[in-house]
């Protein structure tokens, strides 16, 4: 049977564990949906609890709560009359084996639940644990859905990506879009996806539901998650896939939205919801750039409001990456609600100190400039004594940068603003950062971007203004930490331009030292920063969550021991 019949993708932001929050949500959407003629709704994986639950799905009470909230949803009434909804659910299975969870769909029509659609693959890869918390299923679900006139296959978000017609090497034995179409007669693939964003990520999407579809024949309907939840940012780009592979409809990324699209003849509107807009900048002459300015908005303002906090504290030492983290944080929490801190001590330059002043005028954040010079001098002298000789100077350094920690945490806790750290990838991979001082924080804002890219970054933030944010001056002067006379960072680090892609091959390309050499890069060179990239793992260890944009971050998605004998 042709497909026919308005539906509906709800590409919404939802919060792990807030039930009701979440289903009040559904249920609004859902009666926007209705008015706007759809036949059937579609919110993403997991959506009634919140993707991803982690160690919550250990707690019998969470299960149960996800249970008597699906109840309350399918039970009659008026929002639901007349239209079908398929929401994620995590379901709990008594007498199943552990972990006795499934990752579910669920098929709701006319007061009840039709259908339940069970994940069948299960994801370990990057930041993915899945077999840790459901079984995977055995079979796949297809039912017939009312007003939409054909049958609906259920297939929830890794279930998509196994089409050898796009993978060279699928991950698994079965391919559940062809159980659904072939076996279960499916006129339509609906996939609940709960997707994290990584540069280059949503074009692969495309591509891969767009080979699916035409592989399989039959249309999809991919509905992914929205929002930030703890480190990993959900980008959305919902999209209805025609049978022959074609995009007929397209929910932009990062904004909360309704897509009502028509099944015959692809005809669709965007209904924006009441979530504050991240919209991309379709002109960017940097595209890439300004998506990733996008998507650490996004995750700034949902982690720091998500944790409950309502505004933040940045440090402020006139370079660049304090500044963009201090425009990403303006942009995500309103400028009033970020209060930019300078620090100065002797070694900082005058230019300094003017371009953090000047960022935070051209933001209008709050601004204060606090002297660490007489706790610095308290500190050295105390420290001299206790030691009966100076400190080294590696030593000095790391006391000033933790003196700035001290103060930021203290205004932290007499404000109530959360602590943004200011590292970017490039630091945080070889060390070139302090242990509780420039690593102090809730949050790290940029730690999945490399040098060069904040650069990118902050061109990016400076043309969406449309004015200077960033001083002209913080792009082009030598990057220091200034915590000794006339340093700067390559000193210590060779250029950004050979460290970041040293970086990227072996952090995220996984290449051995020796394809690394090959790529042009001297092998000295590339065996230093091996090492330090190593060595700096219990610092990584101890850093706040970071803001994932690549496909392979800092922190849960990068899992090495500590203690280990591996060298390079």
């Amino acid at each position: 049977m042709a497909p026919q019949g308005r539906i509906a993708l709800a590409q919404v932001n939802t919060t792990v564990g807030d039930f009701a929050g979440n289903a009040a949500k559904i249920r609004a959407v859902t009666e926007r949906a209705r008015a706007d003629g759809a036949a059937l709704v579609v919110f993403p994986e997991l959506a009634l609890c919140g993707y991803p639950p982690r160690d919550f799905l250990d707690l019998p009470e969470f299960l149960e709560r996800a249970a008597r909230t699906l109840a309350e949803l399918a039970a009659p009434a008026e929002w639901s009359r007349g239209i079908a909804v398929v929401v994620g659910f995590p379901e709990g299975v008594p007498g199943a084996p552990p972990p006795g969870v499934y990752n579910s769909a669920a098929l709701i029509s006319e007061g009840r639940v039709v259908a339940v659609g069970r994940k069948s693959l299960l994801p370990t890869y990057d930041v993915f644990d899945e077999t840790r918390y459901f079984l995977p299923s055995e079979a796949s679900t297809a039912a017939d859905a009312g007003g939409v006139g054909l049958r609906l296959g259920l297939s929830v978000c890794e279930d998509v990506w196994n089409d050898k017609r796009f993978w060279v090497h699928p991950r698994y034995a079965r391919d559940p879009i062809a159980e659904l179409v072939k076996a279960g007669g499916a006129g339509l693939v609906v996939n609940i996806s709960a997707s994290p964003y990584a540069m280059g990520k949503p074009a692969l999407r495309e591509r891969m539901l767009a080979a699916s579809a035409a592989g399989h024949g039959a249309p999809i309907a991919y509905v992914n998650q929205v929002g930030g939840n703890d480190a990993l940012i959900f980008d959305g780009g919902s999209m209805l896939v025609g049978r022959d592979g074609a995009i007929l409809a397209r929910a932009p990324l990062f904004e909360e939205v309704l897509l009502v699209a028509d099944l015959a003849t692809g005809a669709s509107a965007t209904v924006r919801l009441d979530g504050e807009k991240v919209a991309i900048d379709a002109g960017a002459a940097d595209p890439e750039a300004d998506e990733v300015h996008c998507a650490l908005v996004l995750g700034v303002r949902d982690y720091v409001r998500k944790c409950g906090f309502r505004s933040a504290v940045v440090g402020l030492s006139g370079g660049i990456d304090s500044a963009l983290t201090a425009c990403l944080a303006a942009d995500a929490l309103g400028p009033e609600n970020v209060l930019g801190v300078a620090m100065p001590s002797r070694y900082s330059s005058s230019h300094s100190r003017e371009d953090a002043a000047a960022l935070a005028e051209n933001l209008g954040l709050p601004f204060k400039e606090i002297s660490i010079e007489p706790m610095h001098a308290a500190f050295m002298a105390q420290l001299e004594r206790a030691e009966g000789k100076p400190l080294g100077d590696l030593a000095e350094q790391n006391v000033q940068a933790r003196i700035r920690g001290q103060i930021l945490m203290a205004i932290s806790n007499d404000t109530g603003g959360l602590v943004l750290s200011t590292g970017n990838k490039s630091e945080l991979a070889v060390g070139y950062c302090t242990l509780y001082g420039d690593m102090a924080g809730g949050l790290a804002v940029i730690g999945d971007v490399p040098k060069t890219l904040v650069y990118r970054v902050s061109r990016a933030a400076n043309a969406r203004a449309g004015r200077t944010l960033i001083p002209e001056r913080t792009f082009t002067k030598p990057p220091s930490a200034e915590l000794k006379p006339g340093q700067v960072d390559q000193d210590s680090l060779p250029p950004y331009e050979i460290l970041d892609d040293i970086l990227e091959a072996y952090v995220e390309e996984r290449l051995p030292l020796d394809a690394i050499v090959a790529r042009g890069h001297a092998e000295p060179v590339v065996r230093r920063v091996l090492r330090m990239v190593v060595a700096s793992e219990y610092k990584r260890r101890q850093a706040a969550p970071v803001l994932k944009v690549s496909e392979k971050a800092f922190g849960e998605g990068r899992r090495f021991p500590i203690a280990h004998g591996y060298r390079y």
